[in-house]
């Protein structure tokens, strides 16, 4: 492993709340494999840095200068049993980074956390779940074919990282984000918990679609395929919800 690699991010977040236990810092790696329509980074996606109306998204940086940022917090992080969270697009892309820039905030006794799609190389996947305390695993469907449509990949490798985690790996949180028209069918409730039960989970996080990432699409000169479809509160998925609990999953905003 080098001694200080670098990797390209486009963004340190501070006092997030959301992302793991505690107040978190969280670091978004630029570059991720998936295609989701409803995506809000889309400026995420493309592993190079890029335009985006007159702010340039993505910028080369050290594991020595992402600590630096990150270390600024630490009294928050002691106080409040919060840490790290690597996020994007998808930090597994910049492995040899992610892991360099984790094995750092080990060094330092943080608690890491990883937002991942689970669309890694095996090798990869198992060698950065290595470096970390929490994964929170996004499930986009349950069902093969529509995954491939609304994501542009198979969820087959997704769901063996998922199973491999779950016996072997780090804590893990699958979080579901809820969109309209794609994945939010009670019929689609029932599939997700079936594929959470078998994979040995008990929780899950739903994440309620927001049209928060709209105006970045204009800036990039893409077209969103979600434009006019409306945002869902907590309320608005308790039926939804309900299928999860009938079958002894606890289920969560």
């Amino acid at each position: 492993m080098e001694k200080n690699p670098e990797g390209i991010i486009f963004n340190i977040q501070k006092f997030s709340l959301n992302d793991g236990p505690g107040i978190r810092t969280v670091v978004f790696f630029k570059g991720c494999p998936l295609r989701c329509a409803w995506c809000a980074n889309p400026e995420s996606q493309s592993p190079r840095p890029e335009q985006v109306g007159d702010k340039t998204e993505g910028k080369l940086m050290t594991v020595s200068e992402v600590m630096d940022v990150v270390l600024q917090d630490l009294p928050f992080y002691e106080e409040s049993g919060g840490g790290v969270t690597l996020s994007g697009g998808e930090a597994m892309m910049q492995p040899d980074f992610a892991e360099a820039l984790l094995a750092a905030l080990q060094e330092r006794g943080l608690h890491t956390a990883m937002e991942t799609t689970g669309f890694a190389a095996s090798e990869v996947f198992r060698r950065l779940c290595g470096r970390l305390d929490l994964l929170l695993f996004d499930v986009k469907h349950w069902d093969e074919a529509r995954h491939r449509q609304g994501t542009g990949v198979s969820n087959q490798l997704i769901l063996e990282n998922l199973a491999w985690a779950v016996k072997s790996g780090p804590e893990v949180l699958p979080r579901l984000p809820v969109i309209p028209g794609f994945n939010a069918s009670l019929e689609d409730a029932a599939g997700f918990a079936r594929l959470l039960q078998k994979a040995g989970l008990s929780k899950v996080q739903l994440l309620p679609f927001h049209q928060l990432g709209e105006g970045k699409y204009a800036k990039l000169d893409r077209e969103y395929a979600l434009a006019h479809k409306k945002a869902l509160r907590p309320e608005d998925l308790e039926d939804f919800r309900q299928r999860f609990l009938d079958r002894g999953l606890e289920a969560f905003f």
